[in-house]
């Protein structure tokens, strides 16, 4: 009976089969094929007792659950591996499987390949959604907004800024995902405490060796283990990504709210159900499922840094934690990736409301650009943002329209027209550099994937 609602409700088959009981075991057995084949490489065991271990060492004949129903023997995973690899191998090749190895040898390499794998899945969906997000501001670039502030409104920005902003954000991610891959992503075969002490002189040769074999870096120096900074970084990048995602999916949110209503994720009103109780609802689902689930993959930072502090050169209370946290953390970063290419690739539009929203304030969001051309025209700054400031307060008070008011005054009159106001209280030619802006940002896009 599933219990976690990963089983049933949330994860692609794509990263869930990564982490899948099965490809763990088929994983930890390539680290043990690997093993074997270069100490048949290094002459350290006969050649073809390498070659029928590496021959043995998959799946078709190391079976899940005989591994299981020793472990259930033996209470330790390692050695249920290496007696079930034993008992498959033929003239008694068995009797040196996992020869110079520490169980962590074959845990952390084996875990490496899981998280090649998995970044692999996420790299290729940061990618898509990148797109998204570009292919969204360059539609968008000049579709002019009110921008927010502290809740409140600020000055005109454009959709196209928030999409391009949100692009070059998570192209940050995909260069932080690949750092994290070259620090994580690294094979180790260096005995007990990481001298490599059961192979002698040429365990070193051994661990580089494997590391060529599973096409992985090898690791400098480890003790037991390779040291959890490194994955640390890992899931403090899952989780960065996570609080991106979780940014853009709140900003959907709250502009899909019925106040503002600027733009929304698609509801498909012959199927979809809003409420069990009120029939009227379209609720943004998809945007606040993404915002819970980022909350359990950030909280996986506090347990990855836990992990490092181990006793000596190694202890066992990170192993209990990273069963749990490596595949959630990577199961739920990709779901929510996939949660939010869906959202943005049917996002809806409202016009009529964006341009609603532009001029709610009666004109009081081009208080700014008053004041600048007062400046300009030959009014002291600070003489103009005071008069500004007094208008703008009494046009906000009296519901009157800042730029009627504005040319009331008599030390405006001096400097400004009546024309001159009516250029400037147009919103949707306040939109600064955000052109250039973009357009540089699109351009610095190709070279980016």
């Amino acid at each position: 009976m599933a219990i976690h609602p990963i089983e049933f409700r949330y994860g692609t088959p794509e990263m869930k089969k990564i982490w899948e009981e099965e490809n763990k075991l088929q994983r930890m057995l390539d680290i043990e094929s690997a093993l074997a084949q270069a100490e048949g490489e290094l002459g350290i065991i006969p050649q073809e007792v390498a070659d029928e271990i590496a021959s043995k060492a998959n799946t078709d004949y190391v079976k899940l659950e005989r591994v299981k129903a020793i472990e259930a023997e033996t209470n330790h995973d390692i050695a249920a591996l290496s007696k079930g690899i034993t008992e498959v191998c033929e003239n008694g090749a068995g009797e040196y499987v996992h020869f110079g190895a520490t169980s962590n040898d074959i845990v952390d390499s084996s875990n490496s390949l899981l998280i090649r794998d998995s970044i692999d899945v996420l790299e290729e969906k940061l990618e898509r959604l990148t797109k998204i997000m570009l292919e969204l501001a360059s539609e968008n670039k000049m579709k002019v907004c009110i921008g927010r502030t502290h809740g409140q409104h600020a000055l005109p920005t454009t959709y196209g800024m928030k999409f391009a902003l949100w692009a070059d954000e998570l192209h940050r991610q995909y260069d932080r995902l690949e750092h994290a891959r070259a620090n994580v992503c690294v094979a180790m075969m260096d005995g007990a405490v990481g001298t490599t002490a059961a192979l002698g002189t040429d365990g070193w040769k051994i661990h580089k060796t494997v590391a060529r074999i599973l096409d992985l870096p090898a690791a400098k120096i480890t003790n037991q283990v390779v040291q959890r900074d490194n994955h640390v970084e890992f899931i403090s990048t899952l989780a960065n990504i996570a609080s991106t995602l979780d940014k853009i999916a709140l900003e959907i949110r709250s502009l899909q709210r019925t106040e503002i209503m600027e733009v929304g994720e698609y509801f498909d009103p012959e199927k979809q159900v809003g409420s069990s109780t009120m029939p009227h609802k379209m609720n943004p689902i998809t945007a606040e499922r993404i915002c819970g689930v980022a909350r359990i993959v950030k909280s996986y930072v506090n347990a990855a840094l836990d992990n490092n502090p181990l006793w000596h050169e190694r202890d066992l209370t990170n192993s209990s934690c990273e069963r749990i946290m490596f595949p959630e953390s990577c199961i739920l970063t990709d779901y929510i990736l996939n949660l939010t290419i869906k959202l943005m690739s049917n996002l809806v539009f409202y016009d009529e409301n964006i341009e609603r929203n532009l001029n709610l304030t009666n004109g009081l969001i081009m208080a700014e650009r008053l004041m600048a051309e007062l400046t300009r025209a030959g009014m002291g700054k600070q003489t103009a943002y005071g008069i500004v400031r007094k208008n703008a307060i009494k046009a906000n008070k009296e519901k009157l329209l800042l730029g009627e008011l504005i040319l009331q005054d008599s030390e405006v009159q001096k400097y400004l027209t009546e024309e001159d106001v009516e250029k400037i209280m147009d919103p949707h030619t306040y939109t600064g550099s955000i052109e250039i802006i973009i357009d540089e940002l699109l351009e610095d896009s190709k070279n980016w994937f």
